[in-house]
């Protein structure tokens, strides 16, 4: 197996390091701490490489917060010099690690991500009868510190890029607790290793699709699926053979457990006729067509009743309602929601306080 060197200069050169910035402040232009770090530039990603050149570089506290939808989770946001290290580290790694991932991993890649996730799913249900639904059962605070590193080494060999991808996986905060044993586990292990990644970071969603890089390549060349499409954590096989799919169940459930310290969700494993209708990615998809979960349509509702009201006393611009309509519109449009979406928009105003309206 090919291990990369020399890509620590190109990590800190400064064109890599301004990319980086750019990519880190893309739509948040309009915040304060942004504002301050772009109006001097130039001397903090000079100072940001230093750091890392001399090895001083420490990643400050993040800013935690919990959201409810499409469930509750809790996101942790990194400093702006931290997501700007991100940024340039994803940069080196992305190129090494893109050859090792099979087709139809789709999430955090270029030219992939949810709807083309599932597309390619709505066509594998027209080949085959049925399919087995995976999800991993607390999927990034399981994500084991030590076996993440060691995937990381098997492809990198610059010990300069290993200490940075170190110091950010170490710095991880706690996450929602979540204990297990596995094979070979005395009592004290789970306390013994560190365990999860901080949601909202760009190299949490980057490693973590790193960490299940060996789960499709065992699905694909030691279980040999007729059909597999895998975002993040949800994953699905598809195939004639109901059987055959419960004994790949099996072998997904005890590889996860061997090798990677992981759990499939009791409830959320099942195998169904595709002509029911998959629950995957916020979609109900059937072989002829998709709809919406009903979460999300509900969300949406909730979503503009608060813009209503943020319009009318004035803590939200037209521009900015738009995009964030705009924003849910073209996502609904990849089901069969045209009813939907004209319905809900014909019933809804925007009025100022004092006149006006959308």
């Amino acid at each position: 197996m090919k291990r990369h060197d020399n890509l620590w200069p190109r990590l800190v050169s400064f064109s890599n390091l301004l990319s980086a910035a750019e990519n880190a402040v893309r739509r948040k232009r309009s915040q304060a701490n942004v504002a301050r770090f772009r109006f001097d530039l130039e001397k903090e990603l000079c100072q940001l490489q230093d750091e890392l050149r001399d090895h001083l570089y420490a990643p400050g506290p993040f800013h935690t917060f919990e959201i409810r939808e499409p469930k509750r989770r809790l996101i942790s946001a990194a400093p702006l010099r931290d997501r700007v290290v991100h940024h340039a580290l994803c940069a080196v790694l992305e190129p090494v690690f893109e050859p090792t991932f099979i087709f139809d991993s789709y999430a955090c890649r270029r030219g992939k991500g949810t709807h083309a996730a599932v597309n390619r799913f709505q066509q594998f249900t027209r080949r085959f009868r049925y399919v087995l639904k995976c999800d991993v059962q607390k999927y990034f605070p399981s994500i084991d510190h030590a076996i993440l590193t060691e995937l990381i080494a098997r492809k990198v060999k610059d010990e300069d890029v290993l200490w940075l991808a170190s110091v950010i996986i170490e710095h991880s905060n706690p996450q929602e607790a979540f204990v297990r044993w596995f094979p070979g586990d005395d009592l004290f292990t789970p306390s013994e290793r560190r365990r999860g990644l901080p949601i909202g970071n760009q190299t949490s969603q980057f490693f973590a699709n790193v960490y299940l890089n060996p789960l499709d390549h065992f699905v694909k060349e030691t279980l040999r699926a007729p059909a597999y499409v895998r975002y993040m954590d949800d994953f699905v096989l598809l195939a004639d053979d109901k059987k055959w799919l419960a004994e790949a169940r099996r072998q997904c459930r005890r590889f996860l457990a061997r090798q990677l310290r992981l759990v499939l969700h009791p409830r959320k494993s099942e195998i169904s006729r595709v002509a029911d209708g998959t629950r995957f990615l916020g979609f109900r998809i059937f072989p002829d067509h998709r709809l919406l979960v009903r979460r999300n349509v509900v969300g949406f509702r909730r979503r503009l009743r608060y813009l209503q009201t943020a319009y009318r006393d004035g803590s939200a611009t037209l521009p900015e309602i738009r995009q964030r309509i705009s924003s849910w519109l073209g996502h609904a449009s990849h089901a069969d929601t045209w009813r939907l979406r004209t319905g809900l928009l014909s019933r809804t105003i925007f009025t100022k306080q004092v006149g006006g309206d959308l």
